[in-house]
């Protein structure tokens, strides 16, 4: 059920000191401002400085005057978050970002050290993340949407707001009368993310006015399949694999096809960070069932390498 931000700040119970992502906008204002209120003293504040539009050194000073009137220590990290070829710039600035939130988390010169990260994202941003997910066709972990608590390099990430709409976290900060930035590219509909918010979510509400429950029980139902079948593919993975890791191809047949497809990407991203796409996957699987003679070769693309044959298992490299 969605919650006030009154209640999620209730429940919320991290680990402190805590930092708290701050971007200048509403919602990570209101988050910062509620943490400090709560726990004075223990809340250190986090802004990444991406660079990538102009209004960046405004999000910046923003900040700091923030944090001189609330008397929380800030800590800024500028980033270059341009992205490659063949990357999203969504995906270039979240990488980016969560490399300096553990920077500035462990930085040495400055005390207290931070021991979880709190992020604002709220109960809008979860249904917006969850429709692109059905959009791009996603399975299991992207129709899980965005965890409530995870771990990421030694610290506690935490979205304490995921189940407070938009529109009560801009109520209750126009009740603290604080002023925030307005991100100008948050209005630019070219971004798919923006056209489900201006012109998805509106309809949403009109036609089920309880949608962020009801999408938010659907991902949590997801997640926790996904769930099951993470440990459904660590238990297979220990039959298929041999000593040195690799899956060999005569156990894989054994399987059938959706079991051998989980227990694949379990051991693609545990041993290499690397998702196949659902082509991809199929093509391993059509070559994995073909596979019977010894001469038969397996070379398939997944990610920046390739799954190839080798003897009686599979292997990937990175060539």
């Amino acid at each position: 059920m969605t919650q006030s931000l009154e209640q999620a700040m209730r429940e919320f119970q991290p680990a402190l000191p805590l930092g708290v992502a701050l971007s200048g906008g509403a919602d990570s204002t209101a988050l910062l401002i509620a943490c400090a209120a709560r726990w004075p003293g223990q809340v250190v504040a986090l802004h990444v400085n991406h660079g990538l539009q102009s209004a960046a050194a405004q999000f910046e000073q923003h900040c700091r005057d923030l944090c001189a009137s609330l008397q929380v220590p800030l800590r800024i990290s500028t980033v270059d978050a341009r992205h490659q070829a063949g990357q999203s710039p969504e995906d270039a600035a979240r990488i980016a970002r969560y490399k300096a939130f553990e920077a500035l988390a462990r930085t040495e010169y400055a005390q207290p050290a931070i021991k979880s990260i709190a992020i604002a994202q709220h109960a809008d941003d979860q249904v917006e993340t969850l429709l692109l997910a059905l959009s791009r066709g996603a399975g299991l972990p992207g129709l899980s949407a965005m965890p409530h608590r995870w771990e990421r390099g030694g610290l506690a990430y935490c979205r304490p707001f995921l189940r407070v709409s938009g529109a009560d976290i801009r109520r209750w900060l126009g009740e603290q009368q604080v002023a925030f930035v307005e991100d100008p590219t948050n209005t630019d509909v070219r971004f798919t993310r923006n056209r489900i918010r201006a012109q998805i979510l509106p309809a949403l509400q009109a036609a089920f006015p309880q949608f962020r429950d009801t999408f938010a029980r659907s991902a949590s139902h997801a997640a926790q399949a996904q769930e099951l079948l993470e440990e459904l593919g660590a238990q297979d993975a220990k039959d298929v694999c041999g000593e040195d890791g690799h899956p060999r191809i005569k156990a894989l047949q054994a399987l059938s096809r959706a079991r051998q497809a989980n227990v694949l990407r379990y051991w693609l991203r545990n041993s290499y960070g690397v998702a196949p796409s659902a082509a991809q996957l199929q093509e391993l699987q059509d070559q994995i069932a073909a596979c019977v003679t010894r001469g038969h070769r397996i070379h398939i693309k997944v990610g920046q390498g390739f799954v190839q044959r080798s003897a009686a298992k599979l292997t990937w490299y990175n060539p």
